[in-house]
């Protein structure tokens, strides 16, 4: 995976909101990763940790306040409103709320030709012909649902409609900002597996954003986890379930219900603490007030992504799993023999 060349690269990206006076929101904070070409990459953390914030600051919807953002080699991030319109139709998102997201007095056959319309190129009849097909693609009869309005049609009807629309401008870079998170569970592995179809079908990148660990698990090649604007973990998805190294990972597994009746009641996966404002995060590890393994160390420095297996990134002075060289025990004072 790290010999291939990343079609998307986010280098520092940060983003602070102004709330008035000199009060600053530190939504994401110099976030950086690499996205392969053909690789899913699962983006997970807790409500408010700035994940749709970064999504959005990836498609320049708002620009990042620093940072670059990097698509097949290009600095996105400096191009003007014009060469950035022309560049849209190479990198695609579907939303939250498949409803919310679409026009609601205009007909879904002609949300789905709007794409292909401001890219131009293509005369009105090819319009139509491709959108038809695509609603075929996505599981749609285009009989019945061309000239319906988003309100006649179900959650997972529209969230289908949005996943056709991104797909008319045929791109390389699909973000899909929690597509699943406002539907039935029993719709939800529906939109999944067609995720995962038009990603084979269409040799699409994705960038797959979530709060629900099963989902992620079952649609990423790799995963990054995210708290309060930082990425505190990044690995290849087995390696994230199977032994984390971040205590943030950690707990946001053992959350996971287990189902059966003969499993063992698991920890709640509660964090000691709340959640730190954004607006005031806290100095050096931004986990440290919720972390069982701090020391005075996270309170002075701040952790930086490194890897201690191979393509197994994490931001912590104490991992749960270290590879440690042999003149340096990384260990807390309290793990430590001499102690």
């Amino acid at each position: 995976m790290s010999e291939r060349e990343p079609l998307l690269r986010v280098e520092g990206v940060t983003v602070v909101y102004s709330v008035g006076g000199r009060r600053n929101v530190h939504a994401v904070s110099g976030v950086s990763f690499a996205l392969f070409r053909g690789e899913t990459l699962g983006l997970v953390g807790e409500s408010g940790c700035g994940k749709s914030t970064l999504a959005r600051a990836i498609m320049q919807l708002p620009r990042p306040t620093a940072g670059r953002v990097i698509l097949d080699g290009e600095d996105i991030t400096v191009l003007g409103s014009r060469s950035l319109r022309a560049l849209r139709s190479r990198f695609q998102m579907i939303f939250q709320d498949p409803i919310a997201s679409l026009n609601p007095i205009r007909r879904v056959g002609e949300s789905i030709e709007a794409s292909l319309r401001t890219k131009g190129g293509k005369s009105a009849a090819e319009r139509v012909r491709r959108a038809r097909e695509m609603m075929t693609t996505v599981g749609l009869d285009p009989e019945q649902h061309y000239r319906r309005r988003p309100f006649q049609l179900s959650g997972g009807q529209c969230q289908r409609v949005s996943i056709a629309r991104a797909l008319m401008t045929e791109p390389q870079l699909l973000i899909c900002d929690e597509p699943v998170s406002s539907l039935d569970v029993s719709v939800q592995a529906h939109i999944i597996n067609l995720l995962r179809k038009v990603k084979s079908d269409y040799g699409l990148s994705m960038l797959f954003i979530a709060h629900d660990l099963a989902v992620v698990k079952n649609i990423s090649d790799r995963v990054a986890v995210m708290y309060l604007g930082r990425l505190c973990e990044l690995a290849p998805c087995a390696d994230i379930f199977s032994s984390p190294a971040h205590p943030y990972t950690r707990a946001l597994i053992n959350a996971v219900p287990r189902p059966g009746p003969c499993q063992p009641l698991a920890g709640t996966g509660m964090l000691s603490g709340e959640l730190p404002s954004p607006m005031d995060p806290p100095s050096g590890c931004r986990f440290r007030t919720r972390c069982p393994r701090a020391e005075t160390r996270c309170v002075m420095v701040q952790p930086e992504l490194r890897q201690i297996a191979p393509g197994h990134l994490v931001a912590c002075h104490f991992p749960l799993r270290e590879v440690a060289g042999p003149d340096e025990d990384h260990r807390p004072l309290m793990d430590r023999p001499d102690n």
